[in-house]
């Protein structure tokens, strides 16, 4: 007989860990790992018995606590049905006479579970955690047969969410034994204020009536509570207050917890759970003389930076593969300067929001939905597992919201749809009926948890009932487009108005936010594998410009199998945004800092050299961190000189950086180069120590039209654009960009005739240099191949599979993978140098990609660029030419292919420069 003392040694299975730190007791037993496994397609288990049969019944294994459609389950089938489990498992108490629960993190949808032949409960429900008390059919002698029988058949009434990406099949969160003494409490409900009083209703589950002594113990004691009590046979509610002295307070910037115990005494046994609580408030207020609300964190404004997560994973799925990886989720997170995530049409797992609790992240955490229509069954079943979802998680002070419908999935009555089409009352056939019993749901979550903010359905249709937070989400590209689209948002964004509202409901003074944003579904065919840093940070400039918006949510955290809009690549592996080329250091935090500077411009604007130009700037705090204080704003208006960093103008100034909001700053003026540059007016905020606070940038594509080009070089020049080759040899090749960029792979060549010149015009010819902008060319599928483009439609809400190199807008963004090419450059046959183009980038540095799309929802290389490469000729080789005055450039790569960018592509703003003195 094995006892609990063993389970800490359980280092051989997957998921060691207690599935459960906010609620934790010590004598318990891992049931994680592998268990026999059958399916059972033709329902014939029950039948046979097999809830009473051995482990030869099942003639599989699989590893528990994987979805058997996943990778680490050991199964990897994406069958829907019936499965069977069964393990044999010998382990006791360690003290006499407890009792002993079966519990389950999750099993999807519908579960029965025997022991030792006799049932002991089923549930019904997909996230829901729930257990069984299977005490009086346990041998503490000898081995115990566990049976599971799990139903899955993706019935539209199923609460099942966004698991299209990877299917929860069956067992998907940890499995444990636990023991406790007869009377033991159930749960503890903590609401905090800020004041110190902490309020604690307990329930205790008692096996007969009787004194009792509860109480409360953390900080190792310095903050303790205990009452006496008089229990009942059967469930007990017991509420009690106690408060702490000068409480600390939880946040993102300082997610302190306190850390602690419950222990009922009662019969001589003691129940001890470890466990935990913030005390923080999550409110709304109107701040000054506005006449709408912000967000409020203890008491005061925070601008929410957030993410959406679908928390999917290549090997298991939904399920994390270790406890390590939730850590890392949230640290990546921070890392990025956001301070909350949304997760996406799921709960999450509760060691992850027990990581969210210590690390410091707030959560936005939404109800699964269902997809059929929203009948009796589907309402009743929806019911249930919100009840499961909210009671599971009330504890964990990170989060925040709870979002009850996204985007009136499950909402609308697709059996009425014909009947409908033509009725503009009831658009998308979001019937009233349904919207009432929504606006139920919002009431019921505020009834059962007054202490967070509710949000009934997170809209893409404008069709909020009642809500504590006005959302919207858009997917847009293009920065005129997301610009007007956010202003008129703004605009009609007041109380009383019905913008964003349905059923004749209107708004009140609720917070407004986003709460989904991005361009991956604002791009024809969807933007498929694209560099998103330029988008970004324009769209991050455009909501910190209204003083209304208190937050947003970017889609998405991670790349998934058919989105590729993330931060980080699917397997968290880094991309490239780019930013501290034009600004020194800085990084997609700065776009996320609660104090900002705005820079009320596009991202780049086309302007005559020697311009002059005005910039408006506006400061944006939601912190009063550097309050009172004189912060720096210092800026500077430069370019690159073929390699060298000119700066034309630079300054700074003393700003009193004091009061929430948004406000103006005083504008800048200043002239722009007087030759061909792409020009970046940077801005750097610090504080009076010089610590950075946040920085930013725009850019100017600054045009002298003449035909060569103006540039400050010594000598004269010849300009030959990319796409005038002479000869090519590609096994693949073509313009982009209106013919301002040339592609050719794998292997090959560009040749191009210079023509330098004659003698009549010039004397002599020294010194010859040439300057072009080149990158390596990684050839797609669709450039060897036909594209293939899958239809945008609903299956990709679930997860429909996509090889984005067939995707028309397919660009790889920069990341850690690299595309490597070895160019050789030749002049008249003879190899004068040999560069190697360290990869095929595409990021925000490639401004003059970006800049000349022809079309905003179309991505045609978008954000591509190259490095500088400059070649020197040998003096003996210059002496020839000086006889010529012509020569023929070859630019071939021989391997890794080779992307050549002209005067509006890339990042340099020339053609093929051929630089000589004379």
């Amino acid at each position: 007989m094995t006892t609990n003392t063993a389970n800490a040694a359980q280092t051989d299975i997957p998921r060691a860990e207690y599935p459960r730190p906010d609620w934790q007791r010590s004598d318990w037993y891992n049931m994680n790992g592998s268990w026999s496994f059958q399916f059972d397609h033709e329902n014939l288990g029950l039948s046979a018995g097999w809830e009473k049969s051995d482990a030869h019944t099942f003639k599989s294994e699989i590893t528990v606590p994987f979805s058997w459609s996943s990778p680490l389950s050991g199964i990897g089938s994406n069958d829907k049905g019936i499965a069977w489990y069964y393990k044999e498992v010998e382990w006791a108490p360690a003290a006499a006479g407890s009792k002993l629960f079966l519990r389950f993190g999750a099993v999807d949808y519908k579960c029965d579970v025997w022991v030792n032949g006799s049932v002991v409960g089923s549930h019904s429900g997909g996230y829901g955690t729930f257990e069984f008390d299977v005490t009086d059919v346990w041998s503490l002698e000898g081995r115990n047969a566990i049976t599971v029988r799990a139903e899955d058949f993706d019935h539209n009434y199923q609460a099942r969410g966004k698991q299209g990406y990877g299917e929860i099949r069956g067992i998907w969160q940890p499995v444990w034994l636990e023991a406790r003494p007869q009377d033991y409490v159930r749960g503890a409900k903590f609401n905090t204020s800020l004041d110190g009083m902490i309020d604690v209703t307990t329930s205790v589950v008692a096996k007969k009536a009787g004194k009792a002594q509860l109480s409360f113990s953390f900080e190792d004691g310095a903050v303790s509570h205990r009452i006496d009590v008089e229990l009942s046979e059967g469930n007990n509610v017991l509420r009690t207050s106690f408060v702490i002295a000068d409480p600390k307070l939880w946040s993102p910037e300082s997610p302190y917890l306190y850390e602690g115990e419950i222990r009922l005494t009662s019969g001589g046994q003691t129940d001890s759970i470890s466990t935990y609580f913030g005390v923080r408030e999550i409110g709304t207020a109107i701040i000054g003389d506005r006449s709408y609300r912000w967000i409020t964190l203890n008491g005061k404004p925070v601008y929410l930076n957030g993410t959406l997560d679908q928390s999917f994973h290549p090997t298991g799925y939904f399920t994390y593969p270790s406890d390590q990886e939730m850590q890392d989720e949230i640290f990546l997170m921070k890392r990025m300067g956001l301070n909350f995530v949304r997760i996406h049409i799921k709960p999450e797992e509760p060691r992850k929001l027990y990581w969210a609790d210590k690390l410091g992240i707030l959560v936005m955490e939404d109800m699964p939905c269902f997809w059929g229509d929203p009948d009796e069954q589907a309402r009743q079943s929806y019911e249930s597992e919100a009840r499961e979802v909210i009671d599971r998680d009330y504890n964990h002070p990170s989060i925040f919201s709870w979002v009850m419908f996204n985007e009136t999935w499950g909402l609308k009555t697709e059996s009425e749809a014909a009947s409908l089409t033509s009725d503009v009352t009831h658009p998308h056939n979001f019937l009233p009926q349904t919207q009432e019993w929504v606006r139920d749901m919002y009431r019921w979550a505020k009834q059962v948890d007054p202490t967070r903010i509710v949000e009934d359905n997170s809209p893409c249709n404008y069709d909020h009932v009642e809500s504590d937070i006005n959302t919207w989400h858009f997917y847009i590209n293009g920065y005129n487009e997301l610009r007007n689209h956010v202003t008129g948002v703004v605009e009609k964004t007041y109380v009383g108005s019905t913008f964003n509202y349905i059923g004749g409901n209107a708004q009140s003074d609720a917070p407004l936010m986003n709460s989904e944003c991005g361009n991956v579904w604002g791009i024809e065919g969807g933007a498929g594998d694209s560099d998103l840093a330029w988008h970004y940070r324009y769209m991050m400039n455009e909501f910190r410009r209204h003083d209304k918006m208190c937050g947003f949510v970017f889609t998405e955290f991670r790349d998934v199998v058919n989105e590729f809009n993330g931060y980080y690549r699917l397997d968290g592996s880094d991309k490239h945004f780019g930013y501290e080329w034009f600004v020194p250091g800085m990084t997609v935090a700065d776009l996320h800092s609660p104090d900002f500077i705005v820079i009320d411009a596009p991202p780049c604007q086309t302007l005559d050299t020697g311009a002059e130009v005005t910039l408006e700037l506006l400061r944006s705090s939601f912190s009063d961190r550097y309050h009172g204080e004189t912060l720096q704003l210092a800026w500077e208006l430069w370019y690159d000189h073929f390699g060298r960093r000119v700066v034309m103008n630079s300054g700074s100034e003393a700003v009193e950086w004091n009061g929430y909001g948004v406000s103006k700053l005083a504008s800048l003026s200043m002239t722009l180069p007087e030759q061909d540059a792409v020009a970046v007016f940077a801005v750097r905020l610090s504080t009076a120590d010089g610590k950075t606070v946040t920085r930013n940038f725009v850019t100017f594509d600054v045009r002298s039209n003449e035909v060569q080009g103006r540039y400050e070089l010594d000598g004269q020049i010849v300009s030959v654009p990319v796409s005038s080759f002479s000869d090519s040899k590609w096994p693949y090749s073509w313009n982009a960009l209106q013919e301002q960029k040339a592609n050719g792979g794998d292997t090959g060549y560009f040749d191009y005739d210079i023509q330098l010149p004659s003698a009549d015009e010039q004397s002599a010819v020294y010194d010859i240099e040439i300057y072009f902008e080149a990158s390596s060319k990684r050839l797609l599928k669709r450039n060897v191949e036909d594209s293939v483009q899958k239809k945008l439609d609903i299956s990709f809400m679930h997860g429909a599979l996509a090889d984005p190199e067939y995707n028309k807008n397919t660009y790889y963004m920069t990341d850690t993978e690299r595309h490597e090419s070895k160019l050789n450059v030749r002049i008249d046959g003879e190899l004068v140098d040999t560069i190697v183009l360290a990869d095929n980038p595409a990021d925000s540095q490639g401004v003059l990609s970006w800049h000349y799309q022809q079309a905003n929802n179309k991505f045609e290389e978008a954000g591509s660029y190259g490095y500088l490469c400059k070649v020197t000729l040998p003096s003996t080789l210059t002496a020839k030419l000086n006889a010529s005055r012509s020569f023929k450039l070859q630019l071939e790569a021989v391997e890794g292919g080779l992307a050549l960018y002209g005067r509006n592509a890339g990042r340099y703003p020339i053609d093929i420069v051929v630089h000589h003195k004379g």
